[in-house]
């Protein structure tokens, strides 16, 4: 007697466990292996699409079937097998070597010219409706997309509020998220570390158990959390509807880590300058080692005329050149009073800043516009439009948070921006002098952006606006501490540091008590003078 395998399908696990199409697709084709008399050895159960290749119970099915483990297959429909035209080829071969196929719900005679005929117009038609049904499916998704919703389940921190609506900040993992940022940009973690830290504080994935380290790189090189929709397998990248959680200054700062551009890893040996200071020749980290008593840093390069330099001679260099970063208790006074002056007068300045950003906005807005003409145009080939598009949205989200920032209310502004500076330039470079391993790492951060070491030379690079201070304190006779206040030198000073930070990213200074926080560093004029007797 022949046997026959039976085969049953659903598309989803939720249609296969709350439907009904399962049960009456095994009853229909009972009745009709019932009617025709035939054997059913095996059944096979499936809830995977049709519209691809690789349903594992399919091909394990058609497996037995080229083993002659049964005589043919019965199916509810044609649609049931195959919604794609590689596995109906697959049906049609096993066809013609002499394996039945039968439809409980269709009457065709596969072994007839007409009956195929027939059977092959079915499958291009269901074929023909999966890439209808994708194509529906895919302007939907994009659609919702174009408006700034993000049409799948709401990333770490963020809630799902509803179809059209935008994701909302989780009240419990929002504050986690931010606080991974921040922790990662202060270049003190690893992953690792990262991750038991968070562990720590309580963040859970979204099944409730632990994120994995994988899963806390692809959250931090996640753009949602700025405000923007990135698809991972197109790599294009849309504005969102939703509230960003950190600000596009402090994902850079995480990118730049991750990239290796910054410093994230777990140091064995407390070198003051452990992987701060770069060879000029080679553009590599010199390497700290403990000889005789003195650490040395050295290139490892081979043939580098960069042997060796001490740390002290480093460190003497440095302070050297942080020295005029100093400006002194009377042109500080001075700068102070136009700072009050400039802060009196700020809301004005700021109307007329923000309105500055605003035209800068709009000139994106219409950059974007142009380069989307150009690729509907087909001026434009899709890699290089995906490329600028990014580029841009990153930009207008920068430009997007810097008046956010303006207009936050004291905390950021330009005039706090200002004052933390002079601060910094009043006494970071006695403070360098005075202070741990961790705070002078800390303040060279701040200060420097390179420190390049050529044979025994050191070259510092200060980051602005610092070099326009030490580029100034240069420019008058004598050192530092031999400064006149000159009213203009000084104005120019002043207003080149203001124009600085109306550029700049909000909040990018800590003010001097975050790094020092011990009290040999007050900053009155009194402990100042004390130092500066100290170190003369």
């Amino acid at each position: 007697m022949k046997h026959y395998f039976g085969y049953t399908r659903v598309s989803t696990l939720k249609q296969g466990e709350k439907g009904v199409s399962l049960q009456e697709q095994h009853a229909a084709i009972e009745n009709y292996a019932r009617r025709n008399g035939l054997n059913i050895a095996a059944w096979f159960q499936e809830k995977e699409t049709a519209a691809k290749r690789g349903r594992p119970v399919f091909t394990n099915l058609m497996r037995s079937l080229e083993r002659g483990e049964a005589a043919g297959l019965i199916v509810h429909k044609i649609d049931r097998s195959a919604r794609n035209l590689k596995d109906w080829a697959d049906l049609g071969e096993l066809i013609d070597k002499g394996v039945e196929i039968h439809f409980a719900n269709e009457s065709l005679d596969l072994h007839t010219r007409g009956g195929r005929l027939s059977a092959d117009i079915q499958a291009v038609v269901a074929a023909d409706y999966i890439r209808n049904l994708r194509e529906e499916t895919r302007k939907g998704f994009y659609g919702r997309i174009k408006q700034g919703f993000f049409p799948l389940p709401a990333p770490l921190g963020y809630l799902d509020a509803g179809k059209a609506k935008p994701k909302i900040p989780d009240p419990v993992k929002a504050p986690l998220i931010k606080k991974a940022f921040e922790l990662y940009a202060s270049g003190k973690y690893t992953l690792d570390s990262l991750k038991e830290e968070l562990e720590a504080l309580g963040l859970k994935n979204r099944h409730g158990g632990k994120v994995s380290k994988n899963g806390l790189a692809m959250l931090l090189k996640n753009p949602f959390y700025i405000g923007l929709i990135s698809l991972n397998k197109t790599g294009e990248i849309f504005q969102g509807a939703h509230v960003p959680l950190i600000s596009k200054s402090l994902f850079d700062q995480v990118q730049g880590i991750l990239s290796g551009k910054g410093v994230s890893k777990i140091q064995k040996h407390d070198f003051l300058f452990r992987r701060m200071l770069t060879c000029k020749y080679c553009e590599y980290t010199l390497i700290g080692e403990m000889q005789k008593g003195n650490v040395y840093y050295r290139c490892h390069t081979k043939d580098c005329p960069t042997i060796g330099i001490r740390e002290d001679i480093v460190e003497e260099s440095i302070v050297q050149e942080l020295s005029y970063t100093q400006i002194d208790s009377t042109s500080l006074k001075c700068l102070m009073e136009m700072l009050a002056i400039f802060e009196q007068n700020w809301n004005k300045n700021k109307k007329d800043l923000i309105a500055s950003i605003e035209l800068n906005q709009s000139q994106l807005n219409d950059r974007l516009r142009r380069i989307t003409d150009a690729y509907i145009d087909g001026v434009l080939e899709r890699d290089l439009f995906e490329e600028r598009k990014t580029e841009l949205l990153m930009q207008r989200k920068g430009l997007e948070d810097k008046i956010a920032g303006l207009k936050t209310p004291v905390t950021g502004s330009v005039p706090d921006e200002v004052r933390k500076f002079l601060e910094l330039t009043k006494s970071a470079y006695v403070s360098f002098k005075m202070g741990t391993v961790e705070q002078k790492r800390d303040l060279l951060k701040i200060l420097t952006s390179n420190r390049y070491i050529e044979g025994k030379n050191v070259e510092l690079q200060l980051k602005n606006p610092f070099v326009t201070v030490a580029e100034a304190q240069k420019n008058q006779n004598g050192g530092p501490y031999r400064i006149r206040p000159r009213t203009e030198m000084l104005e120019k000073l002043f207003e080149a540091i203001c124009e600085y930070f109306k550029t700049a990213p909000t909040n990018i200074l800590p003010s001097l008590k975050e790094i020092i926080s011990c009290d040999d560093f007050n900053l009155n004029d009194d402990n100042l003078a004390e130092k500066n007797n100290l170190e003369a």
